[in-house]
């Protein structure tokens, strides 16, 4: 079935049609969800060589990943976040185009990718403070959404996030409310955004209790099992162990727990701990009753989410860029009670 004969089927023009299946602003809701349902419903796949004749475009999206030196991109959130976002770009009958490059080339081949026309627009993953990228971006006029968002960054740019200092300030005040006072910080590495802005929550919660933050026991490093584990067992062999742990994420979350039931603790009575990130595709936080207290939120959900807005943003490339910051909700598991009583 060509376009032609699945608009007639609709009652629509070919051009509503197209640009409902394109991502396009000025076609109603409505119409598009009818649209999208009836190409489901029909198996409908629009030709992607017409489409790319029709529209000029590409009909791809570039997911640049750097390997040579160390970032959050090992983490198996990226893969949920590649999900949700492929999701959104089937739908609109965009493909996706992985580059996995040494850092030191970066930045070239941002502006190969864009000479040569090879895709319509960016997902900048893991932003650092004040990212060189997000300029070098805006000069070369590549469309680009950044997952997160870089902090001293002074122009405007499209950015999706969730709330990282407010979700660990709620996460500190639990405990705190629990009557922990010494609390461990599991933290990313602090020159990515993220882990900066997660910090900040924790110190905030601290300071608004009048409690002096300690230095040992704060730990930032590549957010791995065994990281987890290494800062967990460190903290623990201090003359005043912490009796509660904030991760920031799950796997170094494990490596907390391994840690502490190495010791013979028990996690939610002799220790607690705070995970964030517990909403993973192929690693649950536990069955009916979640293991890990967690600060939740939907990995999958937030690439479909920055995925919309730059095929949005190149349907309408003069538009102002959007932002958009999402909250997290504190998911109460078996890891967290009342701080133990000191002897």
């Amino acid at each position: 079935m060509n376009l032609k004969q699945f608009s007639q089927k609709l009652g629509l023009s070919p051009t509503t049609v197209s640009r409902a299946l394109n991502g396009y602003p000025e076609v109603n809701e409505a119409t598009r969800e009818r649209v999208l349902a009836a190409a489901k419903q029909h198996n409908y796949q629009p030709n992607a060589r017409a489409q790319r004749l029709a529209t000029g475009r590409a009909m791809a999206i570039g997911h640049v990943i750097p390997i040579a030196t160390r970032h959050e991109m090992v983490n198996p959130v990226f893969a949920d976040f590649i999900a949700g976002a492929g999701e959104s770009y089937s739908r609109a009958g965009y493909e996706m185009v992985l580059s996995i490059v040494p850092d030191d080339q970066e930045a070239s081949v941002y502006r190969e990718l864009k000479s040569r026309g090879t895709v319509d627009g960016i997902i900048v993953h893991g932003p650092k403070m004040a990212d060189p990228r997000i300029p070098l971006l805006q000069d070369i006029g590549l469309p680009f959404v950044v997952h997160g968002r870089s902090s001293g960054t002074a122009v405007p740019y499209a950015w999706l996030d969730i709330n990282n200092r407010r979700a660990f300030r709620r996460a500190t005040d639990f405990l705190l409310d629990l009557g922990h006072r010494r609390i461990g910080l599991v933290n990313g590495l602090e020159f990515m955004d993220f882990a900066a802005r997660r910090r900040s929550g924790y110190l905030e919660a601290l300071e608004a209790r009048g409690l002096k933050p300690a230095p040992e026991l704060m730990f930032s490093a590549e957010m791995t099992e065994g990281q987890g584990y290494a800062a967990a067992s460190a903290m623990l062999a201090l003359p005043e162990p912490p009796t509660a742990f904030l991760a920031s994420s799950m796997i170094s979350g494990i490596g907390v727990r391994r840690a502490v039931e190495e010791r013979g603790l028990k996690l939610g009575k002799d220790v607690s701990v705070i995970i964030h990130d517990d909403e993973l595709g192929y690693l649950k936080n536990g069955a009916e009753v979640p293991l890990f207290t967690a600060t939740r939120s939907s990995v999958r959900e937030a690439g479909r989410l920055a995925a919309d807005m730059l095929l949005a943003q190149i349907a309408e490339p003069a538009s102002e860029p959007q932002t958009r910051l999402l909250e997290c909700d504190l998911i109460i598991g078996q890891s967290t009670g009342p701080a133990p009583a000191r002897t």
